[in-house]
């Protein structure tokens, strides 16, 4: 009786492996992986600074646009400071790490890459992931996030952007994240 039991235990083992799509993916336990139950909604609000002048840029160009009365096909690498208040000398809480290039022929659109990578605080050491279309001339535009490290391991949510300031001239621009984040 026992290795009857035995073989039909062996034999749903095999049945689940087979319908859970081959060998390359599976259904994770939780219990076996240590993830907490319940997901959590962290909101942040940050100030990104962006500076394409001056002596020490947070921004390089390394891909010039196709022509000139467009930015489209321009690539540029960001290193950008992320900060709790609109004032750039406020508290630096990170970095926006990536790149933004001109994908947009008709208008002013980026497709946005980066990851906000937090230095301090609580969440000092983890990051989450943005990749999205940036409409730049829009009042608000709303990028996916996609993944992030550390506290935001499997992150995913969405941020806000919204310019506060654009000087054409120094190349600064001052833009509010609103990012809202679901992670265990």
């Amino acid at each position: 009786m026992s290795k009857l039991i035995l073989i039909l235990v062996a034999e749903i083992f095999l049945l689940t492996a087979i319908a859970s799509g081959g060998d390359f993916a599976r259904t994770m336990n939780k219990r076996f992986i240590d993830l907490p139950k319940h997901e959590t909604l962290t909101h942040l609000r940050l100030y990104w600074h962006d500076s394409t002048g001056g002596q020490k840029p947070s921004s390089v160009r390394i891909q010039q646009p196709v022509s000139n009365s467009s930015l489209f096909g321009s690539v540029s690498m960001m290193d950008d400071a992320l900060t709790t208040h609109v004032l750039r000398n406020s508290t630096v809480v990170g970095q926006a790490q990536g790149i933004y290039a001109g994908a947009a022929q008709g208008e002013i659109g980026f497709l946005m890459v980066m990851n906000f990578a937090f230095t301090t605080g609580k969440y000092n050491g983890s990051t989450i992931t943005i990749l999205g279309r940036n409409a730049a001339m829009e009042k608000v535009r709303e990028m996916p996030v996609v993944g992030g490290s550390g506290m935001f391991r499997f992150a995913r949510g969405y941020v806000e952007a919204r310019t506060k300031l654009f000087d054409l001239e120094s190349g600064v621009a001052i833009v509010e994240y609103n990012c809202y984040v679901l992670h265990y």
